[in-house]
């Protein structure tokens, strides 16, 4: 089977699940309005809180969304074959991680901004907030953990990769800086 069939059947399926899918959870789970005011603009303090290009915002949102899917799609891939790694992606990402993510960062908007932990200690009770914020930090360094040792294997034997990772915080720094000017 010719693998374009494949990839445009996912595109076809995010491409369907955008349109009607998350226009629903916006509209009737979220309730979402385009009116009300983001965080950043109604707390700006020139650090934490600053208003920022839509791009550099999917920027950041796409390189923090992945988690462990790239480390869970290929091993179901190796253990159970392709057609589960793949069902893995394409309905994880659908229904789980958009939904996840949507809900959190509406969350946070309207709670001025908050983590989730802090919306969690004000809402529900100081001690739920304090066990989401260790649940939290324990699902990131095992992520970063495993993330970091297929970095660490992938780079293993290659000078030129190691260069490439080494240069991209300094990158960064420079083009952080240039673009607050």
């Amino acid at each position: 089977m010719n693998a374009l069939w494949i990839i445009l059947g996912v595109l076809a399926t995010y491409a369907i699940a955008y349109r009607y899918y998350s226009a629903f959870v916006a509209a009737k789970a979220l309730a979402l309005d385009g009116s009300r005011e983001c965080p950043s603009k109604t707390h700006f303090d020139g650090q934490n809180f600053v208003p920022t290009n839509r791009w550099v915002l999917f920027g950041h949102h796409f390189a923090a969304i992945t988690g462990a899917g790239p480390l869970i799609g290929p091993v179901l891939a190796a253990q159970f074959g392709f057609l589960p790694g793949l069902l893995w992606l394409v309905i994880g990402v659908c229904l789980g991680g958009a939904v996840h993510d949507m809900v959190i960062l509406a969350a946070s908007v309207r709670r001025d901004g908050r983590s989730l932990a802090e919306i969690a200690r004000r809402d529900i009770h100081p001690a739920i907030g304090v066990v989401a914020g260790i649940a939290i930090l324990f699902i990131v360094v095992v992520a970063l953990a495993g993330l970091g040792i297929v970095v660490v294997k992938a780079l293993a034997g290659s000078p030129w990769g190691t260069f490439t990772i080494a240069a991209t915080i300094p990158i960064a720094l420079v083009m952080g800086v240039a673009m607050h000017r």
